[in-house]
């Protein structure tokens, strides 16, 4: 069984939509694959319950039927940081529970990823963070960099982070979030050359969002 937590250099920069094609991917080899995002921010009532798009993207992309509670134990309703969102609702993240959920959500599938919420290093209550969650969960991480003006920078400063930290950078993606952005082969280059992880993909800016298309622009063969 393998799984992998996914982080990316900022927030709306496609950490979904890449978490969502590597589980297409892995399901298409025949794999039981399966999504989490632990901590999700932004929630509108729909149907007697409380449904957020990344979550619904996620389990929908996941060929595995797994409890809402599991895939996500703490589901915000306020759009703002998780720490903001935490404290205006009252609750109080553990991050032992989001581990004992990954661990049950892993005994039910062969490939699991787990969606970060945020950046790298965005708070989570006032002494952890999101990179103590993934310190905590001690997945091999994939870094999604959102291709846009001054990603380079963000995806190095997010790299440094990561090992500081301890952890396996498994791979990175570039995922084409500023469909005008110049230069993009340029910039794929310059972080590829100091990126220490293989490049599984450049994401074309698809519309719409589609990780079913965006599957071929990925090479899961690369994760080790």
């Amino acid at each position: 069984m393998s799984a992998w937590f996914i982080t990316g250099t900022d927030t709306e920069i496609g950490k979904s939509m890449v978490t969502a094609t590597l589980l297409e991917a892995f399901a298409a080899q025949g794999l039981r694959a399966a999504g989490m995002k632990p901590i999700a921010a932004g929630a509108i009532w729909s149907g007697n319950a409380w449904h957020n798009d990344d979550v619904a993207l996620i389990m929908a992309s996941s060929n595995v039927i797994i409890a809402t509670s599991l895939v996500c134990p703490y589901l915000l309703q306020e759009a703002a940081a998780p720490h903001i969102a935490a404290g205006l609702e009252g609750v109080s993240f553990d991050l032992e529970h989001i581990d004992q959920c990954l661990q049950q959500v892993r005994s039910q599938s062969d490939v699991t990823i787990v969606e970060g919420v945020g950046g790298f290093c965005v708070p989570l209550t006032e002494t952890e963070s999101t990179a103590d969650l993934s310190v905590k969960l001690g997945l091999p991480v994939i870094l999604v960099v959102g291709m846009r003006l001054g990603c380079i920078s963000h995806a190095l400063l997010t790299v440094e982070a990561i090992q500081a930290r301890g952890l396996t950078l498994a791979g990175w993606v570039a995922n084409q979030i500023d469909p005008a952005m110049t230069h993009v082969a340029a910039n794929i280059q310059a972080l590829a050359s100091r990126i220490p992880a293989p490049l599984l993909g450049h994401i074309p800016h698809l519309i719409p969002a589609d990780p079913k298309m965006a599957v071929e622009h990925l090479d899961i063969k690369l994760l080790k």
